[in-house]
C-alpha cells in the first residue's frame, strides 16, 4: 500500500518537475529542441538497448512487446544530473542541471499479458547564445543574443501479449504536449533603440508504435532474441505567435508587427531493429540499430534559417549485463546486476556556420556507459545507477563541441496485484 501511495505521489510531483526540465545545450536551439530518447536507466547503462530484450520485473520503454513479460507490478521513476562542457575555438564553458527523466507503472494482465503508462521528457529546450559583429579594429558593431526555454512532454500507454511461446507483440500510443519560447534580441552600435524578435509557440500531436520479440531457447538457459520496433509516421502541430519589438536596454518598448504561428512538425516513420544472446537470470549481449528519414518543419518563424538542416539519422547501440549469482545469500555483491554499453549516433541535424549554401556539418553523438543493479531487500525491487561519458557535435568550421558526463538513478519497486489472500 506504502508503494502505491509513493507512486501516486511521484506521478503529481513529477508533472511539475518533467515540465521544467532543465537543460543547457546550444544544439537545443535548432527545430523544437534536444530530442530525448525513450528508455530507462537500465536500457541507458546498457549503451541504450531494449527492443529485443524484456525481463518479467523491469519495464521496457522502447518496445511496447515488452510489457508481454511483466509478472510483478513495477513502480519507476529515474533521475538525471547532467554536467556538460561546450567548447569553440574561442574557448569553453560549463554547467550542471538535475531533471526528472520518467515516472512509470506497468502491471500484469493475467499470464500472457501486461501494460504500462508514464509521463516522459520528449524534447527541451534551454539555450542562450551571444553572436558579436566587430570591426577591423576589434570594435563591436552588433549584439546579438540568441535565448530560448521549454520543450514537449509525453503520456503513453502501451500493452503487449503473448501470441505463442516466445513470441509477443505490442502497441504504444502517445500524447505529446508542450511550450517553446525563443527570442533573438538585436543591437547595433550608436543606435538607442534595437530589436526584440520572440516566438511563443503551443505544440500538440499523437504518436503511435508498434513492436514485437522473439525469444527462442538454443540450449539450456541459453536465449536467443530478436525484436523489432516501428513508430508510425506522426505530425505535431505548432501554434503560436510572433512578434517583433522595438527594445530599449533590453526591454520590449513599441510593437513593429504581430503574426500568428501555424505549422507542423513532420516525423516520418522510425524503425528499430535488435538481435541478442543470454543465459537467463546470468547474462545477456545485444546489438541494435535504429534509422528515419529527415524530419520536416514548417511554419516557425525562428526556425527558418540557412544555418540547418535535418537529414537522415541513425544510432548503432551495442550492450548487456552480468549477473554473477541472484540467489547468493553469503555475497551481496553477487546478487547486483553489472551493466555496461556503447552507442554511435548521427542525430540528423545538419549545421552551417557560413555563407555557403548547403555547407553544413554533421552533428554525431558517441556515448559509452556503465551501470549497477542494487537489489533492496529479500524482494525484486532496485536501484539502479549509471552513468555516461560522451560527446556530441565538433569545432570544425567553427562550430562547438559537447562533451558530457550523465549520472543517473532510478528506483524500480515491484510488488504483486490481485492475488487472493488465503486465511489458514
Amino acid at each position: 500500500m506504502l508503494k502505491r501511495i509513493l507512486y501516486i505521489f511521484l506521478v503529481f510531483i513529477s508533472i511539475k518537475a518533467v515540465g521544467q526540465r532543465a537543460n543547457s545545450s546550444p544544439y537545443s536551439f535548432f527545430g523544437i529542441g534536444q530530442q530525448y530518447s525513450s528508455q530507462t536507466v537500465e536500457q541507458a547503462s546498457m549503451g541504450g538497448i531494449g527492443v529485443a530484450f524484456s525481463d518479467s520485473y523491469h519495464l521496457n520503454l522502447m518496445n511496447p512487446a515488452g510489457n508481454a513479460h511483466l509478472r510483478f507490478a513495477t513502480y519507476t521513476f529515474g533521475l538525471t544530473v547532467n554536467d556538460l562542457t561546450i567548447k569553440d575555438f574561442s574557448g569553453s564553458q560549463s554547467s550542471t542541471s538535475t531533471s526528472l527523466s520518467y515516472v512509470n507503472i506497468g502491471f500484469p494482465i493475467g499470464k500472457n499479458a501486461g501494460a504500462s503508462f508514464g509521463l516522459q521528457p520528449n524534447t527541451s529546450v534551454g539555450y542562450s547564445l551571444l553572436n558579436e559583429v566587430k570591426d577591423t579594429d576589434g570594435e563591436i558593431l552588433e549584439l546579438t543574443r540568441f535565448y530560448g526555454i521549454g520543450g514537449t512532454n509525453r503520456v503513453y500507454g502501451a500493452f503487449g501479449m503473448l501470441l505463442t511461446k516466445g513470441f509477443s507483440v505490442g502497441v504504444e500510443a502517445e500524447y505529446v504536449f508542450g511550450k517553446t519560447e525563443n527570442s533573438v534580441l538585436s543591437q547595433r552600435a550608436n543606435v538607442s533603440l534595437g530589436t526584440n524578435n520572440t516566438e511563443e509557440t503551443i505544440l500538440r500531436g499523437s504518436g503511435l508504435k508498434i513492436g514485437m520479440q522473439y525469444q527462442k531457447e538454443v540450449s539450456n538457459k541459453l536465449m536467443l532474441n530478436f525484436g523489432v520496433t516501428m513508430k508510425l509516421e506522426n505530425k505535431l502541430k505548432t501554434n503560436g505567435l510572433a512578434h517583433l519589438y522595438s527594445s530599449l536596454s533590453g526591454a520590449p518598448r513599441d510593437t513593429i508587427s504581430s503574426i500568428t504561428i501555424n505549422g507542423k512538425i513532420v516525423s516520418p516513420i522510425k524503425t528499430g531493429l535488435g538481435v541478442g544472446l543470454g543465459k537467463t537470470g546470468k547474462w545477456y549481449a545485444g546489438l541494435e540499430y535504429e534509422f528515419q528519414d529527415a524530419l520536416s518543419i514548417q511554419g516557425s518563424l525562428l526556425s527558418e534559417s540557412t544555418s540547418y538542416a535535418y537529414g537522415n539519422s541513425n544510432k548503432l547501440s551495442l550492450g548487456g549485463f552480468y549477473l554473477p549469482k541472484s540467489n547468493s545469500i553469503s555475497n551481496y555483491w553477487d546478487r547486483v546486476t553489472y551493466r555496461a554499453g556503447l552507442r554511435f549516433e548521427k542525430t540528423g541535424l545538419l549545421v552551417s556556420k557560413t555563407s555557403v549554401v548547403g555547407d553544413f556539418t554533421e552533428i554525431n553523438d558517441f556515448g559509452i556507459s556503465f551501470g549497477l543493479g542494487l537489489p533492496m531487500g529479500k524482494k525484486l525491487s532496485n536501484l539502479n545507477l549509471g552513468i555516461e561519458y560522451g560527446t556530441k557535435g565538433s569545432t570544425a568550421n567553427n562550430l562547438i563541441q559537447e562533451k558530457y558526463f550523465n549520472f543517473r538513478l532510478s528506483l524500480s519497486l515491484n510488488d504483486s496485484w490481485f492475488i487472493k489472500r488465503e486465511i489458514d
